[in-house]
């Protein structure tokens, strides 16, 4: 669900969560010979860095919001802390209402000087089941779901990103997709099958209460509406304007989510434990105290 034109700019959230999802399922799946033990080395090396990455410069909590706020420009060697040379004066209004005093989340695209800030449900998730995520970060990443409920769920779970690209920046960066006017399809609409990923991260982090809530939220309009494909609005309030209705993946989502609420132990299905042969851990998330 993340369009190809954000590749042009960095490496998207949600291509390097399930690009990690990959390769965590590769090393279960290889055979314990010598050339499956040669990839497995390579994947650990490959999942390591991409943990390290991710974990240090793609995640955002009320701290490194701060930090960012006062970057310095220009900075050169090892020991630069602005090391993609981000421009302070980038940073868009909306994320200083938006960040809770708790919680946190992994950003949309991280590039030299340029940095996308929007919330994206599918690579967020996705970061919890595969363990990206550190606990901590997993755990921040719902205090912020629970924090920002009507921004990120509203009246139709869940929306795919936050906020909505307006003007002319939508058309730069979705590939001038006339559905993706602001609040529409890619561009922070409502779609019902991030459903089940949302119930699976509820579970796996033990808030399932945020499951319920969605859930109840769902069943209150996905039947009525004829299960249609993704809902349009600042809450999801209306079916979306082209949205084809009797949609397949709606009804999945709603299903693989109600049996995993109903028998939680189908989540091993769909998610990872953490995994010791990975490196420690290398950062806490900043936005939880424990």
């Amino acid at each position: 669900m993340t369009n190809n034109f954000q590749g042009l700019y960095g490496y998207p959230i949600e291509i390097q969560a399930l690009f990690y999802m990959a390769l965590k399922c590769a090393m279960h799946l290889l055979k314990q010979d010598k050339q499956g033990n040669e990839f497995l080395d390579r994947i650990l090396l490959r999942l390591n860095a991409l943990s390290y990455h991710l974990r240090n410069y793609f995640w955002l909590d009320l701290k490194q919001l701060n930090d960012v706020y006062r970057y310095k420009t220009e900075e050169y060697s090892h020991t630069a802390v602005n090391k993609f040379n981000v421009m302070p004066d980038s940073l868009p209004d909306w994320i200083f209402d938006f960040m809770p005093h708790r919680g946190g989340y992994f950003i949309g695209n991280v590039s030299p000087a340029r940095m996308d800030f929007r919330w994206f449900c599918l690579g967020n998730c996705i970061a919890i089941l595969s363990c990206l995520a550190t606990p901590e970060q997993s755990t921040a990443i719902m205090d912020l779901i629970d924090s920002r409920w009507d921004e990120l769920i509203g009246e139709m779970p869940a929306k795919i990103c936050y906020p909505a690209l307006e003007n002319h920046e939508w058309r730069i960066i979705t590939g001038c997709d006339p559905k993706n006017t602001r609040w529409s399809y890619h561009n922070g609409g409502s779609w019902p099958v991030l459903l089940w990923l949302l119930t699976a991260a509820s579970i796996k982090t033990g808030r399932q209460k945020i499951a319920e809530r969605a859930l109840k939220i769902a069943e209150t309009r996905l039947l009525k509406d004829n299960w249609p494909e993704y809902y349009d609005g600042k809450l999801g309030r209306y079916i979306g304007k082209q949205a084809r209705k009797c949609q397949t993946w709606s009804v999945a989502g709603y299903l693989v989510a109600k049996l995993m609420m109903e028998d939680p132990l189908h989540l091993h299905m769909v998610a990872f434990e953490e995994d010791k042969l990975l490196s420690p851990q290398h950062r806490r998330s900043k936005s939880c105290p424990w």
